[in-house]
C-alpha cells in the first residue's frame, strides 16, 4: 500500500472522529454501552456496496456479513456463526440478502473459466444456474439474463437461510424473525426489493420444515 494513502486513511479517521463528535460529543461513548441492531445484512464483499450507507443506517443499526456473491453456504461456519449471533443473542428482526447488478461472482458463474481457490466457491453459484436454467437459457439478452441470475441467487440465498436450524429455532421460539431479498445497482444507488420475505417455514417444501 502507498505511505501517503495509508497515512490519508488514519488522517480521514481523525477527521471523521472530529466531525462525529462535533455533532454529538458522547457519540462514542453511546456506541460503546453496546449494539442492539435490528437487522442483520447478508451481502457481497464487493467495495461498491456498503451496507450502512446505501441505505442511510448508522453505526449500531446494521449487524453486516458479507462474502462474494452474498452466498448462504449451510457448510460456512463463518456465516452460520454471525447468524446465530445475531439472532439468538441480538434477536435482530430482520436479515437482508441483498446483491447487486454486476456482481463479479455471478458473472464467473456464468462461465467456464476457472479463477484458482473460488472456483469451489463459485460452484455453489453455479448450482442455483442449474436450478433456474430453464428460465436464464431463454432469456436471449445476455445482460439480462445476467441481472435475472443475479435476482435468483439472491431469493435463493433467502430460501437457503430459512432452511437453517437456527432460523426455524427461532420461529419455533416464536420470535419476530422476517427474511427478505433485495439487489442493489450499483449504477443507480437504487434498492429493488424482490418481494420475497419469509417470516415461517411454511413458505418451504415439506422436506426442509424441520420438526423442532
Amino acid at each position: 500500500m502507498n505511505q501517503n494513502y495509508y497515512n490519508q486513511l488514519l488522517q480521514n479517521n481523525k477527521e471523521w472522529v472530529s466531525t462525529k463528535l462535533n455533532a454529538d460529543s458522547t457519540y462514542f461513548e453511546k456506541l460503546a454501552n453496546g449494539q442492539q441492531p435490528p437487522l442483520l445484512w447478508i451481502g457481497c464483499a464487493d467495495s461498491r456496496v456498503p451496507a450502512n450507507e446505501i441505505i442511510g443506517a448508522q453505526p449500531g443499526e446494521v449487524f453486516v456479513h458479507r462474502n462474494i456473491a452474498n452466498m448462504v453456504v449451510h457448510s460456512d461456519m463463518n456465516m452460520l456463526s454471525v447468524l446465530d449471533y445475531a439472532v439468538n443473542v441480538l434477536e435482530v428482526k430482520h436479515i437482508i440478502v441483498c446483491g447487486h447488478y454486476g456482481c463479479g461472482g455471478v458473472n464467473a458463474a456464468m462461465s467456464s473459466n476457472t479463477f484458482g481457490l473460488i472456483d469451489n466457491w463459485i460452484r455453489h453459484i453455479k448450482d442455483v444456474y442449474r436450478f433456474h436454467h430453464r428460465e436464464l437459457d431463454s432469456i436471449q439478452d445476455e445482460k439480462q439474463r445476467f441481472d435475472r441470475f443475479v435476482e435468483l441467487n439472491v431469493i435463493e440465498q433467502v430460501y437457503d437461510l430459512a432452511k437453517t436450524s437456527i432460523v426455524q429455532n427461532a420461529w419455533k421460539s416464536a420470535k419476530t424473525l422476517s427474511i427478505h431479498g433485495w439487489v442493489y445497482g450499483v449504477g443507480s444507488g437504487v434498492i429493488k426489493d424482490l418481494e420475497v420475505n419469509i417470516a415461517s417455514n411454511s413458505s418451504l417444501e415439506e422436506v426442509y420444515r424441520l420438526k423442532i
